[in-house]
């Protein structure tokens, strides 16, 4: 996602842009004069229902603590990750013979040798928050959501507890990394930072400058502002001459996909006198929305959030700062990751409000859309984007 919107960038500024993407995605890029470069991936029409069984049978989406789930990426999700990593690098590896790219931009998780060792410069492209990007003994851990001001035993102890968990998957990387003559990472790092640029995106009120400074040939971006041309999107008309705040509602594709959750926030939202505009993902045939709501399974995001007072969201990177961007307060539902880090730093700062996505009673939410401390801090964050 944030590839395509430097890629979009980079084509405006007079470069070639080709993008290595799935089969699938077929048509996506070339609206924005990206040049597609496609391998073979079969899509799976029964893929987000088989997405959410895993997510669910591995602990990552059900209630459990931000230490629960970063257990649960690194022993059930990244392995899978890990083991097919060889294969991927490889054929990475073909493409960069056979392109002769000038640049290379990544944006992964885990670290390629075939880019490492192309003799190409390259920049890394961080999607997340950017304790994942800049490990750093001045802030807490990534994933955990521990406020700044904490008790650093705690973060050395999260620390701990996720490096054991990740010996086994980054073993087996480190195999595939010394068979390409180059060094083992370093405990639960499954990336190393580029010695050309590291890019990340994220709003500078949220920033952790003030506690650490940035590394160097690393560098921030506000955001990586998507311009979705095709698209428009007026206030639909059951929800027009409602009165109440308009709040846009969205926990992303896999927040969306568990359904029983989304029913349970749902139920609680249909109570309150204000008018949601809801994103309702993947499964949206599987439950239905109250008459002081309308959705679909997916809304144009970035024409929505104009037009709205206030959004609750899981608070993914890209849903955060395209928020700041058009200036609105938050209230975050944290699911997994980095959404505890951001739901903490929006907190912490003043620009939203933490609840608990599974734990969360209907007066705590429904008090929190009533805040009007939050339209005040919008109003605050919009006038300093002008």
């Amino acid at each position: 996602m944030n590839t395509y919107r430097i890629g979009e960038s980079l084509v405006r500024a007079g470069h070639r842009v080709m993008f290595l993407v799935k089969e699938q995605w077929r048509g996506r890029f070339t609206k924005y004069g990206i040049e597609e470069v496609l391998y073979e991936n079969v899509p799976d029409d029964n893929e987000a229902a088989k997405h959410m069984a895993l997510l669910k049978m591995i602990g990552f989406l059900p209630d459990g603590s931000p230490l629960d789930k970063m257990v649960a990426y690194y022993t059930h999700w990244l392995p899978s990750v890990v083991d097919k990593w060889p294969k991927t690098d490889e054929m990475i590896e073909s493409y960069i013979a056979k392109l002769h790219p000038d640049v290379i931009v990544i944006d992964n998780t885990v670290y390629s040798p075939a880019v490492a060792k192309s003799g190409i410069p390259w920049v890394l492209i961080c999607s997340s928050n950017p304790l994942r990007l800049i490990d750093d003994e001045r802030t807490p851990s990534y994933g955990s959501g521990f406020p700044i001001v904490s008790d650093k035993n705690e973060w050395k102890l999260f620390c701990q507890t996720v490096n054991k968990a990740s010996i086994e998957s980054l073993k087996r990387l480190n195999e595939y990394i010394v068979s390409k003559d180059l060094p083992e990472l370093t405990e639960c790092q499954f990336f190393k930072a580029s010695p050309h640029l590291n890019v990340y995106q994220f709003p500078s009120e949220l920033d952790y400058t003030d506690v650490r400074p940035l590394p160097p040939k690393h560098y921030k971006f506000d955001n990586f502002m998507r311009t979705e041309m095709d698209h428009t999107f007026e206030i639909p008309v059951p929800l027009r001459d409602r009165p109440g705040k308009l709040v846009y509602f969205s926990l992303g594709t896999m927040g969306a996909a568990d359904v029983d959750n989304i029913k349970r926030l749902v139920n609680i939202l249909s109570k309150s006198k204000h008018r949601f505009i809801v994103s309702k993902g993947p499964l949206h045939t599987e439950y239905s929305l109250a008459d002081n709501m309308w959705g679909e399974g997916s809304v144009p995001q970035i024409q929505v959030l104009p037009l709205v007072d206030l959004v609750i969201t899981h608070g993914g990177n890209n849903t955060l700062t395209e928020t700041f961007y058009f200036g609105k307060p938050m209230i975050v539902l944290p699911l997994f990751t980095d959404q505890y880090d951001n739901a903490q730093r929006v907190h912490e700062k003043g620009f939203g409000i933490r609840l608990d996505a599974y734990k969360c009673s209907e007066e705590e939410l429904l008090n929190a859309i009533e805040i009007q401390d939050l339209t005040e801090s919008g109003r605050e964050l919009n006038k300093s984007m002008l």
